[in-house]
């Protein structure tokens, strides 16, 4: 294999690829490499770690056909550390040989025949809007969780809902629902658990996409956008019910400015030491009242002007799940519901929409 590319171009496709490579391989250190193969001008770049597969592709001088495994990060790396301008790279059985101007770098390669084989993208392709995806995929996935220990909560619900489809995440401390009006990528009463890191990764390509499609197979889905192309497989198992989650009415409202919120919270949360550390919001008709109390570290408490309708009260929240949840609700205001300072309070735009967040409060004295 020997082919001529451009140094920002390759990195883009080492990276982008690396991206699914697993961090040392596991039992198979093969997958901590990027498969390359060139075929004329193209050269398409791969990671996978059998979960997770990604493949970019991209126009290159193409000199020798062929398919190679190199170190992911390390060539990555390298690539970057050169000067701007064309990058040679050339592979045999054993090693690659990466060339650009008077730099010269020798890498041992991985055997080609150990690098699993790629998922093969099954169903129809249907077309995603991208923006609305999007965005939709960055309100929801943060909700997810990062414990492996509960692999059904790692994903995000895509279910068929009358009129398009709801993406759901929950970690049981915090819920976000989004709908997605008019699209009809599922059948009817279909619903798919997709992991929650496949679709961060997939949010990272999409701003720059002009185009999204979905194919799903029995057991992975495949997504594809641009020159790349991302395929995970599904999570088995049976999502919480997370409509009884949430609370059918509200007897407390209070509508805030969303900036004005986010950027209190961002303040008082400087004296939040630790992860466990609440938010208080004194909540009552002539404004709202945010206090943080870390008694090693001292007070901070901040008034915001708010309307709010119901008892006088205070709640207290996690303030970086609140923080996620103000970041990506959309409009100017927002009204924050509740019940008692015990249960389920649901953030949303004042103006309704396709999307809420719903918060667990934490309990305090």
């Amino acid at each position: 294999m020997k082919l001529r590319c451009e140094r920002d171009v390759l990195v883009d496709v080492l990276s982008t690829a690396g991206r699914a490579a697993a961090g040392r391989g596991g039992s198979l250190a093969v997958l901590s490499g990027v498969r390359l193969e060139t075929s004329g001008p193209s050269l398409v770049a791969t990671g996978t770690d059998l979960d997770l597969t990604i493949s970019a592709e991209t126009s290159v001088t193409g000199l020798h056909d062929g398919v190679a495994v190199a170190p992911g990060r390390l060539m990555t790396d390298i690539v970057r550390a050169l000067d701007p301008g064309a990058v040679t790279v050339e592979a045999d059985d054993e090693e690659l040989r990466i060339t650009s101007g008077r730099s010269v770098f020798s890498v041992r390669s991985y055997p080609a025949a150990d690098f699993p084989r790629f998922p093969v993208a099954t169903g129809e392709a249907v077309a995603i809007p991208t923006q609305a995806f999007s965005e939709s995929l960055r309100q929801v996935v943060r909700a997810a969780s990062s414990e492996d220990s509960r692999p059904i909560l790692t994903g995000v619900l895509m279910a068929a809902e009358e009129g398009g489809v709801r993406l759901v995440a929950t970690d049981s401390y915090r819920l976000a629902v989004r709908d997605l009006s008019g699209v009809g990528i599922l059948a009817p009463d279909q619903r798919v658990l997709v992991p929650s890191r496949a679709l961060q990764e997939l949010g990272r390509l999409l701003p720059a996409a002009g185009e999204v499609t979905m194919r799903l197979g029995a057991h992975d889905a495949t997504f594809a956008t641009g020159a790349v192309t991302l395929t995970t497989r599904l999570i088995e198992g049976e999502f919480p019910n997370y409509r009884q989650l949430i609370p059918p009415s509200h007897p407390n409202r209070l509508m805030v400015g969303r900036e004005a919120l986010l950027e209190a919270v961002r303040r008082v949360k400087l004296l939040a030491r630790d992860q466990v550390t609440p938010v208080r919001i004194a909540l009552a008709p002539e404004g709202i009242q945010l206090s943080v109390l870390t008694p090693d570290w001292g007070e901070a408490s901040e008034d915001v002007d708010a309307n709010y309708e119901g008892a006088e009260m205070t709640v207290a929240f996690n303030p970086a799940y609140l923080i996620d949840g103000l970041e990506v609700v959309p409009g100017e205001e927002v009204v924050l519901s509740t019940i008692d300072a015990l249960k389920p309070a649901i953030l949303r735009s004042v103006e309704g929409g396709d999307f809420l967040y719903l918060l667990m409060p934490v309990r305090v004295s």
